[in-house]
């Protein structure tokens, strides 16, 4: 792009927006995307709300973060779901207002409220745009978009899509301190200690934490003290789980949140998860087993599409909440550990399964539509 400054023509770096929010499902693709962008010297904007502002500390630092109110019929009682149309509206007028004096090059929604004014708003002005789905089938905001985009760029394959569009399989972007870990040697389980990483997304689940230290508990002793375990749970679970291991004399850790998630699943000899995208993929280009557990009310049974892939290719195990209890998830935990050569493959599997290169796939279709734009 060209602009004028004093009569002297300056060449100004194309500007790609990005509106993400919510969940860090979300955010963790764009945050990736982000990262290669700045590096290729484009200029990056974020469209996110408060729950997606949580995650915003890991974006480059150049990145420009405009906060949107949430506008969702989901939360709220009746007057806010009522005021909900006119705050889109609102959201949409002033994402026309800001793309009229930025001139973004390429916009991506990677899903979330936040993706509505800023795809709306690319819409009326013809930029070009695109969507990026996470998971095995398409969000709301997503699928309302799909058919009204240049691109659907899909993180799992295949991806569930509205008749008469087509999809492209990137695969789902990872953070750049996943890619560091992409591939670490697997150290399998063994009469030394090993460590297990139990995490429910972002926030933990409370299901997770009523479950899985009760489940440790049930391992033979022999095995059981030689486990370490690192465990996502919600702040008002945190004192129980923490008393849970105590009282069985296993040694954990136990946060709200870990910001090295990447370096512990390195780490692992078996990873204990929900099957949000963010977390399939992760564990997929890193390559390590997992046990995992879709959360049954995810729309459309998304994360148990998620897991397919990894469950079919022999890398994880897949329990339904409805199914999960103690006693068998137990079970699940002491044959991956103790069966000779299980861990070894799951893991081997698992890596079969991820795409390191899901951040370039994505990358490539921004700059295609920035190159049709030009011509």
């Amino acid at each position: 792009m060209i602009s004028f400054s004093g009569g002297v023509a300056e060449v100004v770096a194309p500007l790609l927006l990005i509106a993400a929010g919510g969940t860090g499902g979300h955010m963790f693709p764009a945050q990736a995307l982000a990262e290669v962008m700045v590096r290729k010297g484009w200029r990056v904007k974020l469209f996110t709300d408060a729950r997606g502002a949580r995650y915003v500390g890991g974006f480059p630092h150049v990145v420009q973060v405009e906060q949107v109110s949430s506008a969702t019929f989901a939360r709220g009682g009746a007057l806010a779901k009522v005021l909900v149309p006119l705050r889109i509206v609102g959201g949409v007028l002033a994402a026309v207002v800001g793309m009229l004096r930025a001139r973004p090059a390429v916009v991506v929604g990677f899903g979330g409220y936040p993706t509505i004014p800023a795809l709306v708003a690319a819409w009326v002005l013809r930029c070009p745009r695109m969507i990026h789905e996470q998971n095995g089938v398409l969000g709301r905001v997503n699928w309302l978009f799909a058919s009204r985009v240049d691109k659907v760029a899909c993180g799992m394959w295949p991806t569930v899509l509205p008749e008469g569009v087509v999809g492209c399989h990137t695969g789902n972007p990872v953070r750049a301190l996943v890619l560091e870990q992409a591939g670490a040697e697997y150290v399998p389980p063994s009469d030394c200690l090993m460590r297990l990483v139990v995490v429910g997304g972002s926030q933990g689940a409370r299901i997770l934490s009523d479950v899985v230290p009760a489940a440790i508990a049930l391992l033979p002793e022999a095995l059981r003290v030689r486990i370490r375990v690192a465990q996502q749970a919600r702040d008002e679970d945190m004192a129980r789980v923490v008393k849970a291991y105590a009282d069985v004399g296993v040694l954990a850790e136990v946060k709200s949140f870990f910001a090295d998630v990447s370096k512990r699943f390195a780490e692992a000899q078996l990873v204990i998860s929900r099957s949000g995208a963010s977390s399939v993929a992760d564990i997929s280009v890193i390559g390590r087993p997992s046990i995992l557990i879709p959360f049954a009310a995810a729309t459309g049974d998304h994360q148990s599409a998620n897991a397919r892939g990894l469950v079919d290719a022999g890398a994880a195990v897949l329990i339904s909440e409805k199914a999960l209890d103690a006693p068998s998830l137990a079970a699940q935990v002491e044959a991956v550990l103790t069966q000779e050569g299980v861990a070894v493959t799951m893991a081997r599997n698992a890596l079969s399964q991820g795409r390191p290169d899901a951040t370039d796939r994505l990358v490539a279709l921004v700059e295609e539509l920035a190159k049709d734009k030009i011509a």
